[in-house]
């Protein structure tokens, strides 16, 4: 093998195992891949926090650590978190992280199996959570919310679902059905229906009971 061959595949490998080593090389295939990371927060910037991944100083907006609004970002501070790479731009040494999706999907896996542990036909308490001109939402007792369809509040008609509920009243249903994770839910199914009364007939004895044309004519004058 001659010196110049030799040479030129030492300067392919040598740019190669540069390239490997390219942290901004590395954190494009976490892009790529969606890999979950667990990093460390090490400080607080304005408008959110920072992390290290290999070696490059990133960035987590406020809005991307938690589901709901944070106020306290001093919380995060040195606080270990799962995120994901949602930007990398070597040329603007830009590096965006998020801890938000990765929370939405644990929540949505959370929900399915709360959901899929409800049985049709069961009975659940809950609490009336808001009210709509075509039903009424409950909080249930696993965190879950069902409707009740204005139909199913009641075995009478009203005309809104404020007529016999308020927000806040705690309330007992029946689940009749479960679709694409949402749960029907009726108040109607648990009312029992009211018992008719039966008016009592007397029968008169067979005694009384004429069958003669006598006892037919007996009483009409000619």
């Amino acid at each position: 093998m001659s010196e110049e061959l030799l040479q030129t595949e030492t300067m392919a490998d040598l740019e190669e195992h540069f390239d490997d080593a390219n942290p901004w090389n590395i954190v494009a295939d976490y892009v790529e891949k969606k890999t979950v990371l667990t990093v460390k927060v090490e400080g607080i910037v304005n408008g959110g926090v920072i992390a290290i991944v290999e070696g490059i100083r990133g960035f987590i907006p406020a809005s991307q650590l938690s589901l709901s609004y944070v106020e306290n970002l001093e919380e995060y501070l040195l606080k270990e978190i799962e995120v994901q790479i949602i930007e990398a731009d070597q040329s603007e040494n830009r590096l965006i992280m998020s801890a938000r999706g990765l929370l939405k999907e644990k929540e949505r896996k959370e929900k399915e199996a709360l959901v899929a542990s409800v049985k049709v036909d069961s009975i659940l308490t809950g609490t009336v959570e808001s009210l709509q001109n075509y039903g009424a939402f409950i909080r249930l007792e696993n965190g879950l919310s069902g409707l009740v369809h204005i139909s199913q509040i009641s075995d009478k008609r009203i005309k809104t679902p404020a007529a016999v509920l308020t927000v806040g009243q705690t309330v007992d249903v029946k689940v009749i059905g479960i679709k694409d994770g949402k749960i029907s839910l009726s108040m109607k199914a648990l009312i029992e229906p009211e018992e008719e009364e039966v008016e009592e007939v007397e029968i008169p004895k067979a005694e009384n009971i004429g069958t003669t044309l006598g006892d037919l004519f007996k009483n009409i004058q000619l």
